[in-house]
């Protein structure tokens, strides 16, 4: 009986620890926490292909328009630079200079014949105007 008795005790003592502090459970929520932060942002980064952003030899063109104000943006990442342009609706007028002519094929290309100086014949450039 004596023998039960100093059990209860010593068991009793290990458990008053744990009624002393009721946040110790805390810290293991805060690190389950970050790492369903982690996972999360992991998921994000697959589920919209960001990964090409962070490739440093990775090229591409992303047009973004404001359906509010109409504002367009332009965001072009050609390897290690970015750029981001603003566009506006307004058209713009003035001198300029005539630097050749694009048309567009049957099958939905463009191709685009730069003018010639000094009478060469134009070599036509295909690219996606």
């Amino acid at each position: 009986m004596k023998a039960f008795v100093r059990r209860r005790r010593a068991l009793d003592s290990l458990a008053s620890v744990h009624r002393e502090d009721p946040l110790s459970g805390v810290a293991n929520l805060f690190d389950a926490s970050i790492v369903f932060a982690v996972g999360l942002m992991v998921a994000l980064i697959q589920a919209f292909s960001l990964a090409q952003f962070l490739d440093p030899n990775s090229q591409f063109t992303i047009m973004k328009k404001d359906a509010r104000t109409g504002e367009v943006e332009m965001i072009e990442k050609d390897r290690r630079e970015i750029k981001v342009k603003k566009m506006t609706p307004e058209k713009k007028g003035g001198p300029g200079v005539r630097l050749g002519v694009a048309y567009q094929l049957p099958d939905g290309s463009v191709v685009y014949v730069p003018e010639s100086a000094g009478g060469e014949k134009p070599s036509p450039v295909r690219g996606g105007i």
